[in-house]
């Protein structure tokens, strides 16, 4: 009997925060904190995946010659069969699926998109037609227009890509992807997870919607203007056009933009300044929290804890609003994990990651 495992990691945003589904240049990492699925050969035609992580069981009954039928709106688990199906893939026979995960989940550390992942790959190689030997890239290609195209979603390509591929990567977003590893050795990291629970569409309307309506007012007066040009001139000489809101979140773009850029450049020297890489997790911070308004009480606690303990610097993580913020932290991972605790939070501490692969025993 035939066992297949797989596994991928969750991952932490460290430039570039609200910048991808604006198409700007974000830099995640993958973290060493994984989601695996497990399955057995079954006889009949079903999927049967066990969630102990979540006390759920999910029983997925197909046939080939025809497309599932979505039982929710963010039927993941059933849109990336049918992207799979749509792309060639077959099954003769069903599964009998486990799928465990250390990555703290709706905290912003992208444990849905990895096992979106995860399960694509799994799909994949599980199938009786189909290119078993698929790359990780083309995985989170899939992985979105599963999750993102196919429910109208908000949210941009980062989190499918990061998990996919893993490491340190800077990715831009144009007509094509592209894709750079930044092969930095930061170190330690501490994750601290606010066991605040977050509204993922809700933020992303709340910030893209006055990102697009603002910058469409401002080709009105600059018809050529777009996200990878605008500067703080333009707001300046533009401002009674905007709203409030409407420019703090443009201004944001532009710092986290520069931000990000600046990080980028740092990241690719032979030797990264890690205190450097601090300051500007830390001023990134600054605009998603005064911004944004993404971060809560709580995670801007946890954060200031984590900076009196010693942490290079500290930033909200993920689309906020609650879930985790992380705290740069090459050289006392464990005085600044005890800090996060204290403030409230359940502390991980982590490192750079692996990318999608299929476990051997």
């Amino acid at each position: 009997m035939k066992t297949i495992t797989v596994s991928t990691p969750g991952r932490i945003c460290l430039f570039g925060e609200h910048q991808d589904y604006l198409n700007l240049p974000v830099i995640p990492m993958a973290i060493n904190l994984r989601v695996k699925i497990t399955g057995i050969p079954r006889k009949d035609k079903k999927f049967i995946l066990d969630l102990p992580d979540i006390n759920k069981v999910e029983t997925i009954e197909f046939s080939n010659d025809k497309e599932l039928t979505y039982t929710n709106k963010r039927d993941y688990f059933r849109s990336i069969y049918n992207v799979l199906r749509r792309n060639g893939y077959k099954w003769t026979n069903g599964w009998d699926c486990e799928v465990r995960g250390k990555i703290p989940i709706r905290s912003g550390t992208s444990s849905s998109s990895a096992l979106n992942n995860v399960w694509c790959k799994f799909l994949a190689e599980a199938s009786a037609s189909g290119n078993k030997k698929i790359s990780n890239r083309k995985i989170a290609e899939f992985s979105y227009l599963a999750e993102v195209v196919e429910f109208d979603e908000a949210g941009g390509q980062m989190d499918q890509y990061s998990t996919a591929l893993g490491k340190i990567l800077f990715l831009e977003f144009a007509e094509k992807l592209m894709i750079t590893p930044l092969p930095a050795d930061l170190g330690y990291f501490v994750l601290g997870d606010s066991l605040e629970p977050k509204n993922t569409q809700k933020i992303l309307s709340e910030t893209k919607a006055p990102a697009l309506s603002g910058m469409a007012k401002l080709k009105q007066k600059i018809p050529n203007i777009n996200f990878k040009d605008i500067e703080l001139l333009h707001l300046t000489e533009n401002n009674y056009v905007l709203s409030e809101k409407e420019a703090k979140v443009l201004e944001s773009v532009i710092q986290n933009r520069q931000i990000t850029k600046e990080a980028k450049h740092e990241l690719q020297k032979k030797t990264t300044d890690k205190k450097k890489i601090g300051e500007l997790l830390s001023k990134h911070h600054y605009y998603l929290n005064n911004n944004l308004n993404i971060s809560t009480p709580k995670i801007n606690k946890m954060i200031n804890a984590a900076l009196d303990a010693g942490a290079f610097g500290a930033k909200i993580n993920g689309s906020g609003g609650g879930g985790c913020m992380f705290a740069f932290a090459p050289h006392n991972p464990d005085e600044v994990a005890k800090a996060i605790e204290k403030a409230g939070g359940k502390a991980y501490i982590i490192q750079v990651g692996e990318g999608l692969k299929i476990e051997i025993d």
